[in-house]
Parts: structure tokens; C-alpha cells; sequence
């Protein structure tokens, strides 16, 4: 008789335990309720010896059950602490994978899931050899849900992978966004101030375009790039080209850092932009205290060949002789200044025809040097004319004005210290008519210098006297140049009749105490006229000093002056 609580059935029909020997009751044993019933079936399959028929089928479903994540290998064997613990790591993946990050589930979580995966699977298996399955499950049955169920961890992780992918193009748009916001941002700001985020933008662009190059967001880097030139280059367009050098050059280098394929047009658009820019800053600055030779210099080494290159020379040109005509204006110290640049900007121009062109311009600045001190003589600036004036003769000694420049510095001079000396330039051309004599006389310890200016102007020198002393407060007019025997030193002058002023200056052998002394005088025909100069002691107290005489006087009334100490 066959009993539903063995293992197997008899004949050949093989369950999923496989043929299990009957056991027999004692001899004599037979079906009635008389006879001795069957021992009830073992709970699990003996552990020696041969497994049960199916083992292999058996475990292979078991294994593949488990693999799926779910514990249902666990499930069918009835080993259900062992299910908990598939479906706590399950559980634990979920929690650690979701929501999905860009850099996907840390490498240990997802080693130690597949590591209880693993031993699941060979727990189940081994189990599952000498054990059948729970309920009416067929082994070919499980084996094949196994198969099926596989697919939930591979579509799991087909699922979370999309996920994933999903989330590292939110965080790389995140990050081109950022970029736009730092081109936003260095937009408000001068270039100088916004290099550095500049900077910070264009590397966010790059790393997108070379390390996602699949990715939407390096598929808009194009776009991006279009507004960040259009950022970087705003001077340009706003025509304020010198601020817009600076970062035209910037774009233009920029090739340097970032490939050309993913720049495309953008790669060669600033070179005209920077030398129009170039161009129109250094010719705004042409004879200013910039020069605008490292712009133009720039243009012609950079742009040789260029439409604003060409238009150097022809600016340069026209600068300088509208520089040369205003030197004849009323600002011809103002306009010496600019040609003196402009000369030496053209001058230093990687170009031999501009070259050429500081030769004209230092041809007007000798004019201008001349206007110049003549121009401030006039107004007046006596101490900056002698200086421009003698500037000019020292320099320009070849000059046919040399000599006329030494009289104004001359008549400056003594201007500075008797403003009525200035009222009007020396003549141009010596007056003739009769001359009068003038003899100077030095009763001073040390050298003299004399300048006069009136009809004629110019400078004698008289050698210090060798025993001369210095005199009193009180005795200088009595004593100086009186001495008989005395040999003084002398100066002739043969001299127009007019209005001069005089400047006497003591030389070599002057303390620093001595002051120089000015003086004016009327020389008229028919006199011959004498002048002595000396040195008085100064009072300790400044009290009591003579009143000086006036230094010229006709020789028939003799009288001494000069300078005093």
C-alpha cells in the first residue's frame, strides 16, 4: 500500500525526493487495522550516504531562488531565519543605493551584498541537496522560477544604473550652471577683478566638454562658450578699446588651453577685434604719457599684415604735423611735450617707414624747444624759460638761435630777480649809434659775475680782487674802489643808450651768505659811465644796513655798490 507521507512512491514513478526504500512492518504485517501501521517519514533527508535522485536539479533551484536577492530559496526549504537575513541585506542595499547618486553604491556595500549573495546561493544549494522542497514544488519548477528571478537583480541593476546616470547628468547641468554663474557673475566686474572667475568658469566648461563628452551637459558647452566670449569681449563691442586688449588677448590665447574642435569658429575670432582694438587704443594715446607704443608695437609684430596695421603710419604721420603746426600756437610748450612723444614712438615701432617719421617729429620739437622758453618768458615764468632756453642752446648748438636764445635766458635770469627786466624780450638785432663806455670795477674777495640786458644783453666775468677786503656797514660807500695804487679788476662795456638792468652774482670765493644784487640805470649819450661792486659785513642783527646806491653812475660823479655780506 503506498502511504502520501513517504518520500517516494513504489514503482518507478520518482519524486522530488527520489525513490525511498519501503519499510516493511513484522513478518505478518499486513493492511488491516490489526497488523503493526508504517514509522512516519524522517524530517530531512539522512546526511550520509548517497543523496536522494534530483540532488543536482534540487540545489541548482535552490541556489538560483536565493541568487535573486529574495530568500526564496531559503522560503521553499523552510529555513526562514536564513530568508530574514537575505531580505535584511536586500533591504540594507536599497536603503544605501537609493536615491540614486552619481558615483552609484560604495564599492564595500555592493562587495559585501554579493559576498551574502554568494553564500545564500551555496547555503541553499548544499541544503537543498538531501532536503526537498516545501509544498508541491517541483525542482524543475524552481530551477526555472530561479532562472526568472535573476532577472529582478539584473533589472535592479539596470533600473539604478538609469538612475544613476540620470543623477550624474543633474550634478554635471549643476555644474555647468555654476559656470554660467561665475561668467554672470565676472561679467559685472572689470577684467582685471574677473580674471581669476573667468578662470574658474572656463575650466568647469572644459572638464565637462573632455571628461562627459556624451553627457547634455557637454552638449550645451558650445552655447556656453558663445556667451562666454561674448562676456569676456564686452568692452570691444561698448568701443572702449584699450580696456578691451586685455581680455581680447585672453580669448585669443585661449586655444592654447582648450581644444580648437570644441571652440570652432571661436577659436580664430578675436584676432580682428584685437587689432582694431590694439590700433585704437595706441593712436588714442599717440603723444600722451602712455605713447601708445605698446599697443601699436604690439599690432605691427602681432598683425603685420592687417587692415590696422596698415593704418599705423598714416596716423602716426598726421599726428606728428598737426603737432608741428601747434607749436606756432599759443601752447607751444603743451604741443613740444606731444611731438617729443610721438617721436619717440614712432621711433621705437617695429616698422623702418614709421621710423622714418620721429625724424620730422624731432625737427618741430627743436622749433618747439625755442617757442616754448619764448612763451614763458612772455608770461612771465622767468626761472622755467632760462631753464628751457638754455636747454636749448646747449643743445642744439648748431642753431641759428642760439645766441638769440642766451640773451632771453639772460634777461630771465635777471628778470627773476627784477621783474621789470621781463616787461618785453631783448631785441632781435643790435641797435647801432653811438656807444657808450661802462667800466665795471670788482673791489670784491671774490669772483663776479655781471648780466645785462636793455637794448643789448649779455654777461661779463670779473676775476676776485687779490687783497680786496670786506667792508663795514658804514664804510663801504667811502672805501670801495677807492684805494690808490690798487689794481681792480675790470670789464669795458661799450653800450646804446637805453633802459638796463643789471645782475651781479658773486662766484668763486662767496660764502653762501653773500647775495647777488640787481640793479637798473638809464645809460645817455655823451657819458662814460663807472660801477663798482664790493662786499659789506652783514650786522649779526641785520640792523643798520646802508642803503645802497644804484651801481652805475656817470664818472663825473663816481660812487660804489654792489653786493653785500
Amino acid at each position: 500500500m503506498e502511504s502520501g507521507d513517504r518520500h517516494g512512491v513504489a514503482g518507478d514513478g520518482t519524486g522530488f525526493g527520489g525513490d525511498v526504500p519501503p519499510t516493511g512492518g513484522p513478518p505478518g504485517a499486513g493492511d488491516g487495522a490489526a497488523g503493526f501501521g508504517a514509522p512516519p517519514p524522517p524530517s530531512r533527508a539522512p546526511s550520509v550516504g548517497p543523496p536522494p535522485d534530483g540532488a543536482a536539479l534540487r540545489s541548482a533551484g535552490a541556489a538560483l531562488l536565493n541568487l535573486s536577492g529574495l530568500g526564496l530559496g531559503y522560503a521553499l526549504l523552510g529555513r526562514w531565519g536564513r530568508a530574514v537575513v537575505c531580505w535584511a541585506a536586500t533591504g540594507l542595499l536599497v536603503w544605501a543605493a537609493l536615491p540614486a547618486d552619481p558615483d552609484g553604491v560604495p564599492a564595500g556595500v555592493l562587495v559585501g551584498y554579493l559576498l551574502v549573495l554568494a553564500a545564500a546561493a551555496a547555503d541553499g544549494a548544499r541544503i537543498a541537496r538531501r532536503s526537498p522542497l516545501g509544498g508541491a514544488w517541483r525542482p524543475v519548477v524552481a530551477a526555472g522560477l530561479g532562472v526568472v528571478l535573476l532577472a529582478v537583480p539584473a533589472g535592479g541593476a539596470a533600473v539604478y544604473g538609469s538612475a544613476r546616470d540620470e543623477a550624474r547628468e543633474r550634478m554635471l547641468l549643476e555644474r555647468l550652471a555654476a559656470g554660467d554663474e561665475r561668467v554672470e557673475a565676472a561679467g559685472r566686474q572689470p577684467y582685471d577683478a574677473a580674471k581669476g572667475t573667468y578662470a574658474q568658469a572656463i575650466r568647469v566648461y572644459r572638464a565637462l566638454a573632455e571628461d562627459h563628452p556624451g553627457s547634455r551637459a557637454a552638449k550645451l558647452v558650445p552655447d556656453r562658450l558663445k556667451a562666454y566670449y561674448r562676456s569676456v569681449s564686452a568692452p570691444y563691442e561698448q568701443k572702449r578699446h584699450c580696456e578691451a586688449v586685455a581680455p581680447l588677448t585672453h580669448l585669443r590665447t585661449l586655444p592654447e588651453s582648450v581644444d580648437r574642435k570644441l571652440l570652432g569658429e571661436l577659436a580664430s575670432w578675436p584676432d580682428e577685434p584685437l587689432a582694431e582694438s590694439l590700433y585704437a587704443c595706441g593712436v588714442s594715446r599717440l603723444g600722451g604719457g602712455a605713447g601708445g607704443g605698446a599697443e601699436l608695437g604690439e599690432l605691427l609684430r602681432t598683425f603685420p599684415d592687417s587692415a590696422s596695421a596698415r593704418q599705423v603710419g598714416p596716423a602716426v604721420e598726421e599726428r606728428i604735423a598737426a603737432q608741428v603746426a601747434a607749436v606756432k600756437g599759443d601752447e607751444p610748450c603743451a604741443a613740444t611735450e606731444v611731438l617729443r612723444g610721438l617721436g619717440a614712438t614712432a621711433a621705437g615701432l617695429p616698422d623702418e617707414r614709421v621710423k622714418k617719421l620721429g625724424a620730422e617729429a624731432d625737427e618741430g620739437v627743436v622749433d618747439g624747444v625755442y617757442a616754448c622758453g619764448v612763451d614763458q618768458f612772455e608770461d612771465g615764468k622767468f626761472t622755467e624759460a632760462r631753464t628751457t632756453l638754455t636747454g636749448f642752446a646747449r643743445t642744439y648748438r648748431d642753431d641759428g638761435r642760439v645766441r638769440r636764445a642766451r640773451d632771453i635766458a639772460t634777461a630771465a635770469e635777471i628778470a627773476d630777480d627784477r621783474p621789470a627786466a621781463g616787461k618785453r624780450l631783448p631785441p632781435a638785432k643790435r641797435p647801432g649809434g653811438a656807444r657808450m663806455e661802462l667800466v665795471i670795477s670788482n673791489d670784491a674777495p671774490n669772483t663776479v659775475e655781471v648780466l645785462y640786458t636793455g637794448p643789448v644783453t649779455g654777461t661779463v666775468s670779473l676775476k676776485a680782487c687779490s687783497g680786496c677786503e670786506r667792508y663795514s656797514a658804514s664804510e663801504g660807500s667811502r672805501r670801495a674802489c677807492r684805494a690808490g695804487g690798487r689794481n681792480y679788476p675790470k670789464a669795458r662795456l661799450r653800450l646804446p643808450a637805453g633802459e638796463y638792468h643789471f645782475l651781479y652774482k658773486h662766484g668763486t670765493g662767496a660764502t653762501a651768505r653773500v647775495d647777488s644784487y640787481s640793479s637798473g640805470t638809464k645809460v645817455q649819450p655823451g657819458y662814460t659811465y663807472t660801477s663798482c661792486t664790493y662786499v659789506i659785513e652783514r650786522s649779526p642783527f641785520d640792523f643798520d644796513l646802508p642803503r645802497l646806491p644804484d651801481p652805475i653812475e656817470p664818472a663825473l660823479s663816481p660812487r660804489g655798490a654792489g653786493s653785500y655780506r
